[in-house]
């Protein structure tokens, strides 16, 4: 490490602009003079940052599109059943990402330790996952507004929103990262706050003093037939809901980001990937089991929303519904409006992530060299030009309903994340022969991936199957639609097209198992030798406590 990059990291560069990198993982510190990495997150900020980050839209909206389709106990087993191959998933990012934590982690290992065409292809699907989910929070923004009123036109929360977002990602890239740390809080808050409200409503503490408890799970049904009748379509059903897991459960990833950015990093990435068991367990199959609870399967608000029918009773989130089957006062419009807050906070932060993404991507040559020019404080407009148009899409709602769009979106960001945790379980294979090929043991390792190699076999094995089998309902009597075919399968065949492009324009040269370069030129070296010289910051009471709690 350079002695200008030690001197960075005890005192700080003077006269800067940090520009976080949460898509990528790193900071980028811009003045007159250099560019420099900046460690400065500590284990309460990583760790938030993931379960920030991990907690979005689905888990207060989207998930409950899947209820009607395969019942209370239908919607549960499938989130434990996915979050099976998620934790598989989990080992394989934590072992590489805490040996070297870099930039674009599990993106530059493609490339690294796989292909450069393989990198390539991972790092714009990677961007397209980021870039679509823009439109998806636009798009349960407006949803979320018609539990008040229609009267606002469509295209004018999209412009607005648009607005806001554009805004808010030039003049506050210097804040970002604290605004999301505090927001991450609050969206842990929101998430507890639900559950415990499943928790007291069902026991008796609701105005009508009803003791539910599992009332839906015995009438209309713990499990619903959905596409066939009997034992296949309670299975089908299921199926159903695990397709929703494959796109509500996130969460190694957002860990991932923070590679490069996390003070002793080795110390703190291993907490932050253990942590991912009981993210799983309390947010998405807590809030799948809570979802069940609250309403019943044939709820008619819900059924309204689904088909696009509700007409000033859209009640998007499961919750808010239960708040008024319940006739809570007050309660529900309050909740709707906090969901709303978290929901817009997740699309400005996934705006800046595709941004920094496609910036990453131009500076290495793999997007078009132009968009990499930045402002005197370090914005990429370009960059952030090309992602914000991402959000047209979400026009499409004025010819279509709103739960349609999401739909369409959905199916994208699925495609997307399934092979995205794909490829790290690859590229997790090239990393294990190359350390069992030169001889460095795992136990050396800052962690060690449990029941490793068979984890990685079983997340590709899992990814694979969700992959291919997420487009079922398709081939059902009378449900082939060539729309959702190509919504569904598109990004499988764009990321085997992007690789081939690459591969053939830069002929670049498949890294064989056991071959690959484990120190990445040198910055293993490097990142050793910051940590050698590491010294904790000083915390105030509050920090010191927060570090204490999470570290």
């Amino acid at each position: 490490m350079s002695t200008s990059s030690k001197q960075v990291h005890e005192k700080g560069p003077p006269d800067t602009t940090v520009a976080s990198d949460s898509a990528s993982g790193s900071v980028e510190v811009v003045n007159a003079e250099s560019q420099h990495l900046q460690r400065k997150m500590r284990g309460k900020e990583v760790q938030l940052f993931a379960i920030g980050g991990a907690i979005g839209t689905s888990l207060f909206v989207q998930m409950g599109s899947a209820l009607p389709k395969g019942g209370p106990a239908g919607l549960f087993l499938g989130f434990v059943i996915w979050s099976v191959v998620m934790l598989a998933v989990n080992e394989c990012f934590a072992e590489m990402v805490c040996y070297m934590p870099v930039p674009s982690p599990f993106i530059r290992f493609g490339s690294e330790w796989v292909d450069e065409a393989f990198g390539f292809a991972m790092g714009w699907n990677f961007f397209l996952n980021m870039a679509f989910l823009v439109p998806f929070e636009i798009v349960a923004l407006n949803i979320l507004f018609s539990f008040w009123t229609t009267a606002i036109p469509v295209y004018a929360v999209i412009i607005v929103v648009m607005i806001l977002y554009a805004i808010l990602n030039v003049i506050s890239v210097r804040w970002f990262g604290i605004a999301e740390f505090y927001l991450s809080i609050f969206k842990v808050l929101l998430i507890c706050g639900c559950i415990a409200f499943t928790f007291i409503t069902m026991v008796g503490g609701n105005p009508e003093h009803d003791r539910y408890g599992f009332r839906y799970w015995r009438n209309p049904g713990s499990f619903i037939e959905y596409g066939a009748k009997g034992n296949t379509g309670r299975s089908l059903g299921v199926l159903t809901c695990v397709i929703q897991a494959t796109f509500s459960i996130c969460g190694p990833e957002y860990v991932t980001m923070t590679a490069a950015e996390a003070a002793n990093p080795r110390k703190i990435l291993p907490m932050a990937f253990r942590s991912f068991v009981w993210r799983i367990l309390i947010f998405f199959c807590g809030s799948a089991l809570c979802i069940g609870i609250v309403i019943p399967s044939n709820d008619p608000t819900l059924a309204a929303v689904l088909d696009g029918e509700s007409k000033g009773t859209g009640a998007a989130s499961p919750y808010v519904i239960a708040m008024q089957r319940l006739d809570i006062s007050g309660l529900a419009d309050l909740v709707n409006a906090l969901i709303m807050t978290s929901v817009f906070s997740a699309g400005n932060g996934i705006l800046f992530s595709a941004t920094r993404t496609l910036y990453g991507m131009s500076l290495k040559g793999e997007a078009p060299r132009c968009l990499s020019n930045c402002t005197k404080a370090g914005i990429p407009l370009y960059c952030l030009g090309v992602s914000i148009s991402f959000c047209l899409l979400a026009f499409l709602q004025i010819s279509s309903s709103s739960s349609a769009v999401l739909g369409y979106l959905v199916d994208l960001v699925t495609a997307c994340q399934l092979i995205n945790y794909m490829c790290t379980a690859i590229t997790y294979r090239h990393f294990y022969a190359a350390l069992k090929a030169q001889g460095i043991s795992r136990d050396s390792l800052p962690y060690k991936g449990r029941f490793q190699p068979y984890t990685s076999y079983f997340a590709i094995g899992g990814c694979l199957f969700m992959i291919l089998a997420s487009g079922y309902y398709l081939f059902l009597d009378g449900a082939w639609d060539i729309m959702y075919f190509f919504l569904t399968y598109a990004m499988l065949g764009f990321f085997f097209l992007a690789a081939i492009f690459w591969k053939v324009v830069k002929r670049t040269t498949y890294v064989k198992p056991g071959t690959a370069d484990l120190e990445l030129d040198g910055q293993k070296q490097e990142i050793d030798v910051y940590e050698a010289i590491y010294t904790p910051s000083e915390s105030g009471k509050q920090g010191g406590f927060f570090n204490r709690m999470f570290e």
